[in-house]
């Protein structure tokens, strides 16, 4: 176990033992108008370009100047297939089978072709359990899947949040909620890790409860893949979202992906909303009046993929396959704690609202800062470092074990306390 210290030189020493330091300098660093590079903690809410991007991306430009729409069927990946080349790697991120995963569309848009499927309400069983404090995009999916259905938001969507002067949910009281209320309860949806408060919940504990009640499960995984270690083949998750632009750096609005646990593969009769790219491969080509999905996740598939977005993160997805998820969480403890560390030790000590449990969050810490100046997010930029600011009073950090090193979170809290 580390003992961290509060001199400048442990971070130095850190940094000089880490062995992914030399990832770094496989992304681009955003760079202040000196010229030097910024200290960026925005990898919650956008992760920095790979440097072989472009080279990936002009390939498919490459190939389309010169082959047309022959690069679907010559091209280097072909474009056919492109999508299903890199769900090896997503699954392995996930935890899941490659058949339990598709690439496509955007997190909210593939939410919406989930809950077609996984949401159906009846007059006893139409609820949907999800934390107060979510994220925007997911709530309004599902309160307008609940109007959709006839059903009153106001009533049916079912919100936990933190005891009175806590800061995150526990575990044993979406437990009890689920014990009052499991009967009505249709549908779970919860983040993996809050966007808000970097809480990771108890996935599996809470997937197996909800099951108890005959509940559905799934999670907006937008802060959770490529952050901590995920299982959700084996914790019987039925279905699960996310975004790909966030710790997986593949690009502002970057393709998502979905997962569909393998139990509902060949249940062909579940409602969902088809298009021609969800139609079975053997038959798609044969223009069929009438739809075949395919068995697995890529039935829920709608649309012909965005391969230039899949240029882009393919890149990410081999770093990731290089690294592997575990050298990445262990590195993402040790400089998440490093911060937390620091930060108790200042004297005006910040609220933290992550738990403190390494197993409980990410790299993501959230602090809320108490009399703080409408302007300490210009004051960090104007220093060079980005962060971002939730009102009324919560930094939101995240050092990002590929790219950010233990010297930056020193910088950081220096910078804080001087502020």
């Amino acid at each position: 176990m580390i003992e961290y210290r509060l001199e400048q030189e442990f971070a130095e020493q850190m940094d000089a033992r880490d062995p992914l330091a030399s990832l770094r300098k496989e992304f681009y660093i955003p760079k202040a108008a000196s010229g030097e590079e910024n200290i960026y903690f925005c990898g919650h809410s956008l992760g920095l370009q790979p440097v072989t991007v472009r080279e990936s991306i002009e390939k498919v430009l490459y190939d389309w100047e010169k082959l047309g729409i022959e690069g679907y069927f010559c091209g280097t990946p072909r474009w056919l297939d492109y999508s299903k080349s890199l769900k090896p790697k997503m699954a392995e991120i996930v935890g899941a089978l490659e058949s339990e995963i598709a690439i496509m569309n955007t997190l909210t848009m593939n939410l919406h072709l989930m809950l077609v499927s996984f949401y159906r309400p009846s007059p006893e069983k139409y609820k949907i359990l999800i934390e107060a404090n979510a994220f925007p995009s997911p709530r309004y999916a599902l309160k307008s899947q609940i109007e959709f259905h006839g059903y009153d938001p106001e009533i049916a969507l079912l919100e936990i949040k933190p005891r009175q002067g806590e800061t995150y949910i526990r575990t044993e009281d979406i437990e009890n909620l689920l014990e009052q209320e499991g009967n009505s309860i249709a549908l779970v949806f919860l983040g993996g890790i809050n966007y808000l408060t970097g809480q990771f919940f108890e996935m599996k504990k809470i997937t197996e409860q909800a099951h108890q009640y005959g509940c559905l499960v799934g999670f907006d995984l937008a802060h959770a893949v490529g952050n901590v270690t995920l299982a959700l083949h084996d914790w019987q998750v039925d279905f699960a979202v996310w975004c790909n632009y966030k710790y997986m750096n593949s690009g502002p609005g970057a393709v998502g992906a979905c997962f569909v646990h393998e139990k509902y593969a060949h249940q062909f009769n579940l409602p969902r909303f088809a298009g021609w790219w969800g139609n079975k491969i053997e038959t798609r080509l044969q223009m069929k009046r009438d739809f075949e999905p395919s068995s697995g996740a890529e039935g829920w598939q709608i649309s012909n993929s965005d391969v230039l977005s899949l240029a882009s993160l393919s890149v990410s997805l081999d770093i990731f396959a290089r690294v592997g998820m575990a050298q990445l969480v262990t590195k993402s403890r040790l400089l998440t704690g490093y911060l937390e560390f620091l930060l108790n030790s200042l004297e005006n000590k910040p609220l933290l609202l992550t738990p403190a449990n390494p197993e409980a969050r990410g790299c993501q810490l959230s602090i809320q800062i108490k009399n703080a100046e409408g302007n300490l997010l210009e004051k960090l930029t104007e220093r060079g470092i980005l962060c971002d600011w939730r009102e009324p009073n919560t930094l939101r950090i995240a050092p990002v074990p590929l790219y950010n090193r233990y010297a930056e979170v020193f910088q950081f809290v220096q910078a804080l306390s001087e502020l």
